[in-house]
């Protein structure tokens, strides 16, 4: 009874159906290698026993600072196996910030990829338990014995720990739980199943929910396979939708963006396997569905929307009708929803989004400030502000800590770069608030430009002034590559960087206007 309550057993049944199948195939470090089920129900078991072996009890955490590889997958759900509660740690982080989190969350134990960070070993050297995953680390594993039985786990049980990014201060700790993460697997394919034909293409970062919680879960309790790539890179993302033969795949905007700059590769690849592509975990544009659509025939590109805490609470409506762009969708079964006003009562139109479901994270580790304003009576405040349209279809609009004014006026930068996209020379664009001496605070961008198009920052300047409200024109326009946005680990849009770092341009550029000329 115990391998049912808990998420790290949650592909036992495929196990039992397909034992010889190919789950996993791994690219890392450019060879391919190819995990069955049974194979990768052995390694989690062992990692389990692993973890018991070194004194690991139930309810310790365990840290993971590991690249892309199926070594990854079979440490995050052993250490569910053994009652251990991982908690896997974005590698691009800098040291301060790793070192940060895995005292925070007290670790006994961490699984440490030395080339997955120049300063993993170093910032590992107080938690008590140090499992290296280098060359020694497969005869480790397989010398360990198989965990027999789980231990017992209280009904709310938490099984994993992600650390958020921090968009508002240090990181911090959300506790979900095995009830609710089993909760909604078995959800996920009630309502949208994932057949055991599908088979899926992994290039995110696995400690991010878009991978996880969007690819893994969903395909291995169907009993399906995926690719899983050590990390994006435009070329060879499209080689192996092709070589593998992949259903679908999911990402963030900056993904698509880039490979549409590969058309040769586009026209000459078979691609034809290809089903379906879903974008989400950042601001995403109708222009760019509509090319990637254009781009690949016969491939539908969705929309989602999901929080690291509560899940995914809009859908495709299940009575069949179509999603308008720039919409993930209606309410989704199961979910309750609100839309609440900046004085507490609810809306039918626009507010931010409260939602409850047994996703819901159960608070914030050693955080019980920030449990108590995000978490209100069981509904989660996500700091996000929604349209609901006449239709029942949800629109994204910002977050809550994002819109600022200038002189007087309200602006969201999502308007403003929405505004951008549809410049026919734009590919990207972020927008940030930057300080003005008269309005407080203006809009600036970072523009990338469609491979093969020209177009200069006064010319975008100008195309907002004259097809937008003037007032949320960008006032600073920088004409970037596509390698310089400003990325966070996730591959999602940081904007606390891209707000420094336009800050900073415009100050360079004001000082070096206001210097003597020779």
């Amino acid at each position: 009874m115990n391998r049912n309550t808990n998420l790290g057993y949650f592909f036992a049944a495929s196990v039992a159906r397909f034992p010889d199948k190919v789950a996993v195939i791994d690219l890392y470090g450019g060879v391919e290698r190819q995990v069955t089920y049974s194979e990768l129900d052995e390694r989690a078991d062992r990692i389990a026993g692993l973890l018991q072996s070194r004194g690991i009890e139930a309810g310790q955490r365990v840290g993971m600072i590991m690249g892309n590889r199926v070594e990854f997958l079979e440490v995050f759900f052993g250490a569910m196996r053994a009652g251990a509660i991982p908690v896997a740690i974005n590698t691009r982080l800098a040291r301060d910030t790793l070192k940060f989190i895995l005292e925070d969350a007290e670790c006994h134990a961490v699984f440490v990829e030395p080339e997955a960070h120049p300063d993993a070993l170093a910032v590992c050297a107080s938690v008590p338990e140090r499992i290296c995953v280098d060359a020694s680390y497969e005869k480790l594993r397989d010398a360990s014995p198989r965990l027999l039985e789980p231990p017992p786990l209280a009904a709310d049980a938490q099984a994993f720990q992600p650390y958020t990014s921090g968009s508002t201060g240090l990181p911090k700790g959300a506790m979900m739980t095995h009830a609710g993460m089993l909760w909604y697997v078995e959800y996920n394919q009630r309502y949208w199943p994932t057949s055991p034909e599908e088979r899926g293409l992994i290039a995110l970062p696995l400690f991010h929910k878009n991978a996880m919680r969007g690819t893994v879960k969903p395909v291995l309790f169907a009993g399906g396979s995926f690719v899983l790539m050590p990390g994006y890179e435009p070329r060879a993302y499209l080689d192996a939708l092709a070589r593998y033969r992949c259903t679908y795949s999911r990402g963030v905007a900056a993904i698509f963006t880039m490979f549409l700059q590969h058309r040769e590769a586009l026209n000459a690849l078979d691609l034809s396997a290809l089903k379906g592509l879903t974008i989400g975990s950042a601001v995403v544009t109708h222009e760019l569905m509509d090319e990637v659509e254009r781009a690949i025939p016969g491939v539908k590109v969705g929309e989602s929307y999901g929080l690291t805490e509560g899940g995914s609470p809009f859908r495709t409506p299940l009575d069949g009708r179509p999603v308008p762009r720039g919409s993930p969708g209606v309410q989704a079964p199961e979910y309750e929803v609100r839309l609440v006003d900046s004085d507490g009562s609810d809306r039918q139109d626009e507010g931010e989004l409260w939602l409850k479901s047994p996703y819901n994270c159960v608070g914030y580790h050693k955080r019980p400030d920030i449990t108590r304003a995000k978490l209100v009576d069981g509904w989660l405040r996500t700091g996000d502000i929604f349209r609901r349209d006449a239709q029942g279809f949800y629109y994204f609009k910002t977050r809550i800590d994002d819109m600022f004014s200038c002189g007087g006026e309200n602006i969201y930068p999502k308007e403003v770069e929405d505004l951008l996209f549809r410049h026919p020379a734009v590919a990207n664009a972020v927008v940030a608030p930057v300080p003005h001496a008269v309005k407080g605070y203006v809009p600036a961008a970072f523009v990338v430009l469609k491979h093969g198009e020209n177009a200069t920052a006064g010319e975008i300047r100008e195309y907002c002034l004259q097809n937008g409200p003037k007032y949320a024109h960008p006032r600073y326009v920088e004409i970037i590559s596509e390698a310089e946005l400003p990325l966070n680990g996730a591959g999602k849009i940081d904007r606390n960087l891209a707000r420094e770092q336009l800050a900073s341009r415009v100050r360079h550029q004001a000082t070096a206007s206001e210097a003597p000329q020779a």
